[in-house]
């Protein structure tokens, strides 16, 4: 099974850019970030052309996130149980018996923020929440634009950003602290030493003198990182005419 996420960074605006990426990139399972548009804008006939199934959960403006398989789904969840939250940033489904969950984890604007409180606040309830679904699916993928770079390999000039909701010690142990329940890092398990970043400002240049983080992931749990075959990231899109600032990042497994 092909596993992808994508912060498409609207999805009305990039549309045509996912259906080229998937005519290309033909893989089981899409999770997208950042859809920009309501539910009712949600263009559930181009992904059914293309032989997927699609469940999404939108927002004007800001957030929003979907999940497009070629095999059919269940167990649909689109809230945090433990969170009263406006903001749609949190989606599960399972497909052929892999529970797929697509996250779009709050930005935390700065350290001293109401934002960041809010980012700590939506980290506890998903890992509370994480913590049941881990015992009930063995099978379990949380994929997703995490906000968060976990180490200093991860980011261009750590320095810079360990003063940010992005890069700060507190997240930084907050995402050791999910590996703690048993999940792996697909890309970093099979790609121990290596800078590749999935996120480029669009300022300055950011992509074109490779300046990125690495902050999109997706986490295995055991019965899935055993039949891990490989985790890239796809730098291709964000060379587009109007990219994402965001790449996708695709794992297979076996």
């Amino acid at each position: 099974m092909k596993i992808a996420t994508w912060n498409v960074n609207s999805l009305t605006v990039r549309l045509q850019q996912v259906v080229a990426w998937l005519n290309s990139n033909p893989v089981d399972v899409l999770c997208l970030q950042e859809l920009k548009q309501t539910d009712e804008m949600f263009p559930k006939e181009v992904f059914q052309k293309l032989g997927y199934h699609a469940w999404w959960r939108g927002q004007k403006t800001y957030n929003g996130v979907a999940i497009i398989s070629r095999l059919p789904g269940d167990e649909v969840v689109g809230e945090l149980p433990h969170l009263e939250d406006p903001q749609r940033r949190f989606l599960a489904v399972t497909v052929q018996g892999v529970r797929v969950v697509c996250l779009y984890i709050p930005n935390g604007g700065e350290l001293d923020s109401d934002k960041y409180a809010y980012k700590k606040q939506w980290l506890a309830a998903l890992f509370q929440w994480l913590e049941g679904e881990y015992g009930r699916y063995p099978r379990l993928v949380v994929t997703g634009d995490y906000n968060i770079a976990p180490a200093a390999l991860d980011v261009h000039k750590p320095a810079m950003w360990e003063a940010t909701p992005i890069f700060s010690p507190e997240m930084q142990e907050s995402f050791r602290q999910m590996l703690a329940m048993g999940f792996g890092d697909c890309f970093r398990t099979l790609h121990p030493q290596e800078v590749q970043y999935t996120w480029w400002d669009y300022r300055l240049g950011g992509f074109s003198r490779n300046q990125g983080l690495r902050i999109d992931h997706i986490l295995a749990s055991p019965a899935m990182l055993s039949g891990l075959a490989s985790c890239v990231i796809d730098k291709i899109p964000r060379g587009w005419d109007r990219p994402s600032d965001h790449a996708p990042v695709v794992a297979t497994f076996e």
